[in-house]
């Protein structure tokens, strides 16, 4: 969806050079000259900023029904939905925690 912060391979920080390097495109570099210009001469790093497809642009173009998820009562529900996970499990840890100390004590 969005350029990744590093490269997956050598994990250097390529997600600062995307906007530059869709620059260089737009005033016609070729992709090697740009990729040369912005340092990245490994070929992971290429590949990271050579095969991005950035789709987030194009599907916020189509979709007009993502307003709901930036609502204040979505954002309620799941922030209710993660303390009811947090809370069952918290209850779960303590059922195991009472019952390690039942059998310590009959053992």
């Amino acid at each position: 969806m969005i350029i990744p912060v590093r490269c997956f391979t050598c994990g250097k920080v390529i997600g600062n050079k995307w906007d530059t390097y869709l620059d260089l495109l737009q005033a016609d570099y070729p992709e090697g000259d740009a990729l040369d210009a912005l340092g990245l001469v490994r070929y992971c790093c290429r590949r990271m900023l050579m095969t991005h497809v950035d789709l987030i642009e194009k599907l916020l173009n189509y979709n007009s029904n993502l307003s709901w998820a930036f609502s204040p009562s979505f954002f309620l529900l799941m922030c209710l939905s993660w303390l009811w996970i947090f809370l069952s499990c918290l209850l779960a840890l303590i059922f195991d925690f009472v019952a390690a100390l039942d059998k310590s004590d009959t053992s």
